[in-house]
């Protein structure tokens, strides 16, 4: 009869939970980085995540050995590092190469200039553009940053966020005003928001920037991040041109979708 203690050595090994918690807790601290990139001290994180200071302490050495945090700096604080941003900008550029024929079909059909933009904290940037061939356009810089509550991109990225998601991100975004038409309270915002989820279009109707009037449509892609499709038109050819637009979008939307 073999031995309690050879049957012992024939069971399983028990899964290694500490290192799942180091895991978390490690993706918890550069989540708090991600919110505060002016840098935090150990103290601050500990706080955030509800972590003693020399756990905090130990996670943040390792990350930064690996160069994922900065945690060198006496008067910045720790940061994320350039390994961990160059990971992030691999991701966006994969996301443009793969986007960029859609945003070419899209805009020949349309002749209207075309954006694909990226949720970034609480702003929507820009990350790449097809531009129009009229003579009248509108155009935004690629690497510039809009405002969620007031451009149809961002609009339609708060849409498409979990009620905790945005619950957190109120906590960011101020709802300045840019224009008369801009929405500047969440009630409003919001309601807004029910509309943008029942359909999947979002409209700016000079609420970012007078003259100038869009539709977007969000999505998430690989890894979660979320960005939108847009197509910023002068209001004077907007009105007539609206419902063209709103059909056409959702189509090549699907289509960028498809590849992701």
């Amino acid at each position: 009869m073999p031995r309690s203690g050879t049957q012992a050595s024939l069971q399983p090994n028990p899964p290694d939970k500490g290192g799942i918690q180091v895991i978390s807790r490690a993706a918890a601290i550069l989540r708090i980085l991600q919110r505060h990139p002016e840098g935090l001290s150990l103290g601050e994180i500990g706080k955030l995540v509800g972590l003693p200071r020399s756990t905090v302490q130990r996670i943040v050495d390792a990350l930064d050995q690996e160069n994922l945090l900065i945690a060198s700096s006496p008067t910045m604080g720790v940061r994320l590092g350039p390994a961990l941003l160059s990971l992030a900008a691999a991701t966006r550029f994969d996301i443009a190469d793969v986007a960029r024929g859609t945003l070419e079909a899209l805009a020949k059909e349309t002749g209207e200039t075309v954006d694909l933009s990226l949720l970034d904290q609480d702003k929507a940037v820009f990350i790449d553009q097809i531009a129009s061939s009229h003579r009248l356009v509108a155009v935004s810089a690629v690497g510039a940053s809009f405002p969620l509550h007031s451009a149809a991109n961002g609009k339609s990225m708060l849409a498409l966020l979990s009620p905790q998601e945005l619950a957190r991100l109120k906590k960011r975004i101020s709802l300045g005003r840019h224009t008369p038409n801009t929405l500047t309270t969440w009630d409003a915002l919001e309601r807004e928001l029910a509309g943008i989820r029942a359909t999947g279009i979002a409209f700016d109707r000079e609420e970012n920037s007078e003259g100038i009037c869009a539709v977007a449509m969000a999505f998430r892609c690989r890894g979660d991040e979320i960005a939108a499709l847009s197509i910023p038109v002068p209001t004077q050819r907007f009105a007539v041109r609206e419902q063209e637009l709103i059909a056409a979008l959702p189509r090549h939307c699907s289509t960028l979708i498809a590849k992701l």
